[in-house]
């Protein structure tokens, strides 16, 4: 291995905007998915509200992270990331230890993956079985 692909090996705090993008990409999934038991009557308000919970969850960080990067003490402009990659192979610190970067990536995106694949299947049944029940 070469002394510059070492040096990128490096390790951070910072998780890379490609796990930000999947986790959201899960929780929107999540709330799709959520959608497929709304029926009739007050499920659909309440899916509606639980969907703006979901939405702000999401919008906050997003403007937060938004108004530090612009708002850089150093008044640099941030550095653009590291392919994922790179990233993945690298450490990440955690408060315990150090993990690979994609260890990481997946301890972090696997559960609410998990959810969101979990809440697709169950609404599938609830459809299947609503569907076929005897009237």
């Amino acid at each position: 291995m070469s002394a510059n692909r070492q040096d990128r090996q490096t390790s951070t705090a910072r998780l890379h905007p490609f796990v930000w993008a999947a986790v959201i990409g899960f929780v929107i999934w999540f709330a799709l998915a959520i959608w497929g038991f709304g029926t009739e009557g007050y499920a659909d308000w309440l899916l509606t509200v639980v969907s703006g919970f979901i939405f702000i969850a999401i919008a906050i960080p997003l403007i937060l992270a938004g108004v530090a990067r612009r708002n850089n003490a150093s008044g640099t402009r941030p550095k653009k990331p590291d392919a994922f990659g790179d990233w993945a192979r690298g450490e990440f610190e955690i408060w315990q230890d150090h993990l690979k970067g994609g260890s990481a990536a997946a301890e972090i995106a696997i559960p609410i993956a998990a959810a969101a694949v979990g809440m697709t299947a169950f609404a599938i049944v609830f459809h299947y079985a609503a569907a076929h029940a005897p009237v």
